[in-house]
């Protein structure tokens, strides 16, 4: 069994929203053009503007996914977080 199939979807939904986070607002062809405005702004400003919202928004979901996963891995392994000394 290779390593790849033992890697979990939530990191492979994590992994593609934060590369789609990234390289959309790199393929300049998306949006370069000045209509429509929007409040007297040219495209370009507000399409930019608004992938640093939908951005934040993916890292946060990712975030999300990861931790969760991770909590799950650890309390299927017996780590609870308590350290040894500490029991």
């Amino acid at each position: 069994m290779s390593k790849l199939s033992a890697v979990s979807p939530a990191y492979w939904i994590a992994g593609v929203l934060l590369a789609a986070s990234v390289v959309v607002p790199l393929l300049v062809s998306t949006y370069a053009r000045e209509e429509p405005r929007l409040w007297g702004f040219p495209f370009f400003y507000w399409y930019q503007l608004l992938w640093v919202f939908i951005s934040a928004i993916t890292v946060s979901i990712s975030y999300q996914l990861v931790i969760r996963q991770e909590r799950k891995r650890r309390a299927a392994e017996g780590l609870d977080g308590v350290k040894e000394g500490d029991r």
